[in-house]
């Protein structure tokens, strides 16, 4: 990445191009303040014209609800997703062990 120049570098640099310029033979013309490059000095033309009436609006009242209309509705919450904080259980897997903790069998269970 080249390192950038900073502003007394560059300053340094176009003095150096312009007396390079001047030597050559070259020469510098005044121009007065607040002249223009301009012909006649004329303001720029507009590029939009301005409107005399604003357009009629389109109303989209009636498509808007149409296009509601067709929207399928929201299918309904899921067990999980019902209510505030409240869960429908679901039937679990647990573990049955006897009384020496060896494992016997599965049971679903709704608790």
């Amino acid at each position: 990445m080249k390192p950038t120049k900073t502003k007394h570098q560059l300053r340094q640099e176009l003095n150096q191009q312009l007396d390079a310029f001047l030597r050559s033979g070259g020469s510098i013309n005044e121009v007065q303040r607040g002249l223009s490059g301009r012909v006649d000095n004329q303001p720029l033309k507009e590029v939009f014209p301005p409107r005399s009436e604003p357009e009629p609006r389109t109303l989209v009242n009636e498509i808007v609800a149409a296009i509601e209309a067709r929207r399928k509705p929201k299918p309904p919450l899921t067990a999980k997703g019902q209510g505030h904080g409240q869960r429908r259980r679901e039937p679990r897997k647990k573990l049955i062990m006897d009384d020496f903790g060896q494992p016997l069998r599965w049971e679903w269970r709704d608790d």
